[in-house]
């Protein structure tokens, strides 16, 4: 989904007319790269010798640890109309080499299609990473703690799972009550078997660091307390609250990491049920956590996240994915703590979400990160995601309308007066 079309176009390996206009539908989109696809192999295949051959050649070896998996996983799923792995015929369900080999045999044609799509991604990503890094910006990206249950690295790897005989997990994942919601939240990806992931080196682990490493700058450990303990719920739960804490054996994992990639900058997400262990584990390996300024005003005035207890090795956010937007959550505070967020800043004039982004800016965290949302001043309605609902969300989209002007000019003006714009930096006019 995220693949450039006229880049294609301008390799030859898409026709002009070929190209889709506006927002189009996924299958739509699909079937344009599967053309491309067929274009790129009779090319390759008509040079003895070439570059774009040896370019293919060396992806298919670096991502030799996942991208067969991947090909075939969603291959075979595809042919065997959707349905989950754990309901595939037996020998494809437990991965009898045999049979999984005779289906791709089948399969070779959508396989190769499959590969030339990530094929395709991976070179647009790393043209975009150098194209930000030679102008100085870096790469901000995740590492989720937790893989869904309909993967390739579930189906790939099942006995670095929690599952029964027959593929289904007999724990899953989620957190308790908390701030984000009061019920807790069942995510239901399965757990991990730590046991055998510590017994195998992490080599599972190391592999998505190193992924995360070829990708991006930074990396945040999405849910970084669970490398300290998981909340561990039965599978036959209805409800979070039927979970348990169980110790997990992060500082060993940070230790391989910290071993195998020690020049990758690693950020921790430490929101939700932060105990002292959590924060002992964060601290000893030196990992950036993350400070949510819309957190900050329950009236405790010992609550970390007001802007004159942050930490320099901090990021603060004015909010994340995960929350409503500034302009969003300050309309919905009932009037004695919007009181209260005037008065902590001196009953600024400057309307929100601005006092807020400013205050982040002034912060000692070492990265302030203002979500585009709260740069446009957007309300609640255009808010990313909401924890523990399965509707609406990841559907907001930016339009240039909603672009005000001037913009570029103020967020550069602030970058400049908090000090937080490179060495030789120049505020942009519009």
């Amino acid at each position: 989904d995220l693949i450039d079309l006229q880049w294609l176009v301008e390799r030859g390996w898409l026709a002009p007319a070929q190209m889709l206009q506006g927002r189009v539908d996924r299958d739509a989109k699909r079937a344009v790269l599967d053309q491309a696809s067929s274009q790129f192999f009779a090319q390759i295949e008509s040079e003895s010798v070439s570059a774009l051959g040896a370019a293919y050649q060396a992806f298919l070896g670096s991502a030799g640890f996942w991208l067969e998996d991947y090909v075939r996983f969603h291959a075979f799923r595809q042919y065997l109309a959707q349905h989950s792995w754990a309901e595939w015929p037996a020998q494809l369900r437990d991965r009898d080499p045999g049979a999984c080999d005779a289906l791709a045999i089948r399969l070779a044609a959508r396989i190769r299609e499959l590969r030339f799509r990530q094929f395709v991604f991976d070179c647009q990503w790393h043209e975009l990473r150098d194209y930000a890094n030679r102008r100085g910006v870096q790469l901000f990206g995740d590492i989720p703690i937790y893989v869904h249950f309909e993967s390739a690295d579930v189906w790939a790897h099942q006995r670095l799972f929690d599952l029964d005989a027959v593929g289904r997990p007999i724990t899953v994942t989620g957190v308790p009550p908390d701030y984000f919601c009061a019920e807790g939240q069942l995510w239901g990806n399965p757990q991990y078997n730590w046991a055998l992931m510590r017994a195998t080196g992490f080599d599972w682990w190391l592999q998505r660091f190193d992924s995360a490493a070829r990708q991006f700058d930074i990396a945040r450990i999405d849910h970084f307390r669970a490398l300290q303990a998981y909340w561990e719920i039965p599978a036959s739960a209805t409800s979070a609250r039927e979970g348990h804490w169980v110790e997990a054996p992060g500082r060993e994992l940070l230790q391989a990491v910290r071993r195998r990639y020690p020049e990758l900058k690693l950020v921790a997400e430490n929101l939700g049920s932060i105990t002292a262990e959590v924060e002992a584990l964060r601290k000893e390996f030196e990992l950036p956590g993350m400070l949510i300024l819309q957190f900050a005003f329950d009236g405790n005035p010992d609550n970390p996240y007001l802007s004159h207890l942050h930490h320099s090795e901090d990021m603060v956010y004015t909010g994340t994915h995960d929350n409503d937007t500034t302009l969003g959550w300050f309309e919905s505070l009932d009037p004695a703590t919007r009181e209260r967020v005037y008065a902590y800043f001196g009953h600024p004039r400057e309307p929100m979400p601005w006092m807020l982004i400013r205050q982040a800016m002034a912060s000692v965290a070492t990265t302030a990160i203002i979500p585009w949302q709260d740069f446009l001043s957007l309300d609640g309605r255009h808010r990313m995601n909401t924890p523990g609902t399965t509707e609406g969300n990841w559907r907001w989209r930016f339009d240039w309308a909603q672009l005000p002007a001037g913009l570029a000019g103020q967020i550069g003006d602030l970058l400049a007066s908090s000090q937080r714009c490179a060495q030789g930096f120049t505020p942009v006019r519009s």
